[in-house]
């Protein structure tokens, strides 16, 4: 099992955290050493049908912030505007700088 952060548009965004087996994981990130994705980006690559079953998993394994050990991937839904700091998907090659 691995965890993933959820951040979406919303203004009242909680920045859930959710279990998801190590296969959904590597359907939601499945380039070496990912470990940022777009919802966008999976919705596109997957299909409607096969990431739906997976997006229905994610939000059905809400965790504990309090009780985790370490987040393994972030999920940004709804803020397509964050890839360009984020052009590897890799959150260690983030783009700090001013765009």
């Amino acid at each position: 099992m691995k965890n993933v952060q959820v951040i979406d548009g919303a203004r009242n965004c909680s920045y859930d955290i959710f279990a998801v087996a190590d296969e959904d994981f590597c359907a939601l990130f499945p380039l070496p050493n990912q470990d940022v994705e777009f919802a966008e980006d999976f919705f596109a690559r997957l299909g409607d049908a096969d990431a739906d079953k997976i997006y229905g998993r994610l939000w059905s394994s809400r965790l504990n912030k309090k009780t985790l050990n370490g987040i393994h991937g972030t999920l940004f839904v709804g803020l397509e505007w964050k890839r360009i700091y984020y052009p590897s998907k890799r959150e260690d090659e983030m783009v700090t700088g001013v765009l």
